[in-house]
């Protein structure tokens, strides 16, 4: 499948570990997997050490994105202007919105305000899916 390939990406969201991003070339990647069944959590790998992020939509009202930690691998807390939806695919994890914790497993979901400080922390293995709504 195109888009395998991993390249680093700067820090723009103050990540503390290693962030690698599956290159995109249009910002609309659901071409490519329109009208047939798909599992979100197989368009996306686990990488040793490291968060990694695929962008399948990125338009003006709307980002979709798939990420894949590693365990151990944290989003540190920063604010969005926008408000923002985490289902978790695979694994466990533990978001942090406004100074309380929440512990989600797989099929769960949580939403996070928009301008309220928010982070991820991989308490083991984990995939999510985060609807941003501009």
């Amino acid at each position: 499948m195109p888009g395998n390939e991993l390249i680093p990406r700067r820090d723009i969201l103050n990540y503390q570990k290693r962030v690698i991003t599956v290159p995109e070339e249009d910002n609309d990647q659901l071409a490519e997997i329109q009208k047939q069944v798909i599992e979100l959590n197989e368009l996306v790998k686990y990488q040793p050490g490291a968060v990694v992020s695929r962008t399948l939509v990125d338009k003006d009202k709307v980002t979709l994105t798939l990420f894949a930690f590693d365990k151990g691998q944290t989003l540190s807390e920063h604010t969005s202007p926008h408000s923002a939806i985490l289902q978790v695919l695979e694994g466990k994890t533990r978001v942090t919105i406004d100074g309380k914790g929440y512990e989600l497993e797989t099929g769960e979901s949580i939403i996070m305000p928009a301008n309220v400080p928010h982070g991820v922390e991989a308490t083991d293995r984990f995939k999510m899916f985060l609807t941003m709504v501009k």
